[in-house]
């Protein structure tokens, strides 16, 4: 069988490898897809064709995809988390070095500076007493978010010597075991903003997040604080942010969102969304989104959905996979089984996961299926996808 895969920006190559040419098409202009890999292409707006299974962005945040309308379709979209968190490490580490040494607006004085080297050494001198900065040793360091990029933006800065507090009530197992032992976590969002000297933020933008850092929390921080934002945009509050500035009660805001407002102030540094914008972090983020296509597409294996949960069972020798995404209601199994029982069909594996209301099945049976039953299945009440793969 071959797999059409349609892609929306320009993917790496290097990445699409991933695809093997004989049982994959990949490309920018094919019709009826069965999947779809992109970066920032906006799917908001744009009809979703009957022959697509799965969708993947190359890329963590998935704002990008109306992912509601997608889950109703029974199609499962990815995203790849971790694959640019040293790229977005990186950088959080570099804003911070800008913050706190003034390095943007000092930069800015020493290259407006003209005459003979006399005159300029001497303004150099008269000058740069304004862009006093400190050091990182012994500051205290607050990450709100200990995902993929928190966790490493946390140990990163601990080895520089930075006294790091870390918050996220919903951080996992997997996290917390790389998180290093000298990062103390704080359980509320005000005890962190009451004590960093710098706070840098790495949540999804949801509902819950938008304006997370807003007028309220800003005035729980120290008027020599930094904050720090490579996570998108609305999860501060801009306009409160600019107030806090004016009324000096924030030393300043490094981002990586530029708007007219922020532009304006002395005390911001904003840059072209440059997080994840390396040529590694491209490729590696390529490569992650391929393979979960593969592996889903070929053996119904869900790892990094956004809408639906993990899925993945071993496929039993000699035998048919069906997959089946079903909203997660009682009975769905029974009903499942009742009909591969009523076909005379053996069942050698079974996994049925749920996440919130919609649930995954993967059925391993004997032989193949007769005429007519995966249209059985498929009018299953709440069985919104099923294939025989």
């Amino acid at each position: 069988m071959t797999f059409a895969i349609r892609t929306l920006n320009a993917i790496s190559p290097a990445a699409l490898t991933q695809l093997p040419e004989d049982s994959y098409v990949v490309g920018p202009d094919l019709e009826q897809p069965d999947a779809i890999i992109l970066r920032s292409f906006n799917l908001h707006g744009v009809e979703i064709e009957p022959s697509l299974l799965a969708v993947a962005r190359a890329g963590a945040g998935v704002n990008n995809i109306p992912i509601e309308e997608y889950t109703k379709r029974g199609i499962p979209v990815f995203n790849t988390p971790g694959s640019n968190a040293n790229a977005v490490k990186e950088l959080v580490l570099a804003a911070i070095f800008l913050a706190a040494r003034n390095i943007v607006p000092a930069a800015a004085f020493a290259h407006r500076l003209r005459g003979d080297a006399a005159s300029m050494n001497k303004e150099v001198e008269a000058g740069k007493k304004a862009f006093v900065g400190f050091e990182l040793p012994g500051r205290r360091l607050g990450v709100i978010g200990l995902g993929a990029i928190g966790v490493e933006v946390a140990n990163a800065a601990s080895s520089l010597g930075m006294e790091v507090m870390g918050y996220d009530p919903a951080i996992t197992v997997e996290r917390a075991w790389r998180l290093s032992s000298s990062v103390e976590r704080v359980t509320s969002l005000n005890q962190l903003l009451e004590r960093a000297d710098v706070v840098t933020v790495h949540v999804p933008l949801v509902d819950s997040t938008r304006s997370l850092v807003g007028a309220a929390e800003l005035a729980l921080m120290e008027p020599s604080a930094v904050l720090v934002n490579f996570a998108r945009g609305p999860i501060v509050d801009q306009a409160a942010v600019v107030a806090a500035l004016e009324a000096g009660t924030l030393r300043g805001y490094v981002c990586d969102f530029p708007t007219p407002e922020l532009n304006c102030h002395e005390n911001v540094v904003t840059l072209p969304h440059l997080g994840a914008s390396t040529a590694e972090a491209e490729e590696n983020s390529a490569r992650m989104a391929a393979r979960e296509l593969r592996e889903y597409l070929e053996d119904g294996v869900i790892v990094n959905s956004v809408n639906f949960p993990d899925a993945e069972l071993p496929r039993a020798e000699n035998a048919s996979r069906i997959a089946i995404a079903n909203s997660n209601v009682p009975n769905m199994v029974g009903q499942i089984s009742a009909l591969l029982a009523a076909a005379g069909l053996n069942i050698t594996d079974l996994l049925n996961k749920s996440r919130g209301e919609v649930a995954y099945t993967l059925v391993d049976v004997d032989g193949g299926l007769p005429a007519g039953l995966l249209e059985q299945i498929k009018s299953i009440a709440g069985v919104l996808a099923a294939r025989v793969i």
